[in-house]
């Protein structure tokens, strides 16, 4: 192992077994979920540092406030935060917010004693389960055609998680097609801006480098550069990310999903919409009695998310089912 994890709680592992835990642990964005460990990123170091589950406390996700005005370069980060030793913490900021979803799932699969969100939403989730419980008491008992409605939900929910790379990647190319149409050419623009300033910076300062010798400042414009430079790469329109490119990747996706719900006999979802976020939340429509059917609970559905904006205030869990399946309906139109 050329770079030994460094470990971040006063519990450790020896080197043998954190060789063999770190080899084959489950790589996750810049993370690492291990079956002794959780491996996390520094500044430029993938699994850098470890801790071992034992000394973890919490892990959860929160999206780190923006410094800047300039939305899509500047604005706030999906982050992962790990308490260990009864208050540290360590914070890890992922490229996608879904790898993130992915690792506390994992995490929580594997260790369901670790806490995956935070204390007010741990909270919030109690506050939550205890209201819907007392709606559940108060509810009327389902018709047996509501039953029948709930349980065909239920069958096409089990058979799309058969295959949930599927419904994953409609998730994920619908929310690269929302995220690159939504942006402004302007911020295309600004990106070449960058990239050029940074190329020229960084020019200047490998030539400073070699004819005046070694710096620390020359080194610094030359670090500093390159992080401008790629940072504004990511903004371009590139071989794989362009307009066809993401289009081609959002019908292939859709394309794909068709393919495998036509052989469920009478799938009460459209291809666009097969995801079984989108299924559970069409049985608790009909459950709570503001839908008679299928169709009636797909139309509930959509207006539950047009009524939803970013100023509202819900719970993570909340969040992250609408940040996945909202894109769905968008790019759509809802139709």
């Amino acid at each position: 192992m050329i770079f030994k994890p460094r470990p971040l709680s006063r519990t450790m592992l020896d080197d043998a077994s954190l060789v063999r835990d770190k080899q084959h642990c489950r790589r996750i964005g810049p993370c690492g979920v291990g079956r002794r460990a959780l491996y996390l990123n520094s500044y430029f170091i993938d699994r850098h540092y470890y801790v071992p589950f034992s000394a973890i406390t919490r892990a959860f996700k929160f999206i780190e406030e923006g410094t800047g005005g300039v939305r899509g370069v500047l604005a706030g980060r999906a982050c992962l935060l790990v308490e260990y030793d009864g208050g540290m913490q360590q914070v890890c900021c992922f490229k996608y917010e879904d790898q993130i979803d992915e690792l506390l799932r994992v995490l929580h699969k594997m260790h369901p004693e670790i806490p995956c969100v935070s204390e007010e939403e741990e909270a919030e989730l109690e506050v939550e389960y205890e209201r819907r419980r007392a709606e559940e008491r108060r509810r009327p008992p389902l018709s047996m055609r509501a039953e029948r409605e709930i349980e065909e939900l239920e069958n096409a929910i089990a058979y799309l998680e058969r295959k949930p790379e599927l419904y994953k990647r409609l998730s994920r190319a619908a929310k690269r097609r929302r995220n690159y149409q939504s942006r402004s050419a302007g911020y295309r623009w600004a990106a070449a801006a960058i990239m050029v300033l940074g190329a020229a910076a960084l020019i200047y300062g490998v030539v400073s480098l070699v004819c005046r010798g070694f710096s620390g400042g020359y080194l610094l414009l030359c670090l500093l550069a390159a992080v401008f430079l790629f940072g504004g790469w990511r903004l371009l329109p590139t071989a794989r990310n362009n307009n066809a490119a993401v289009l081609r990747g959002d019908k292939q996706a859709r394309v794909q999903m068709q393919n495998y719900i036509d052989r469920f006999p009478a799938f009460p979802l459209p291809a666009r919409y097969a995801h079984p976020i989108v299924l559970r939340r069409m049985q608790q429509a009909i459950a709570e009695g503001h839908a008679l059917n299928v169709m009636e609970a797909l139309e509930v559905v959509k207006t539950d998310l047009q009524t939803m904006n970013a100023d509202m205030q819900v719970s993570q869990e909340e969040y992250a089912e609408i940040s996945t399946i909202k894109p769905l309906f968008l790019n759509a139109d809802y139709k």
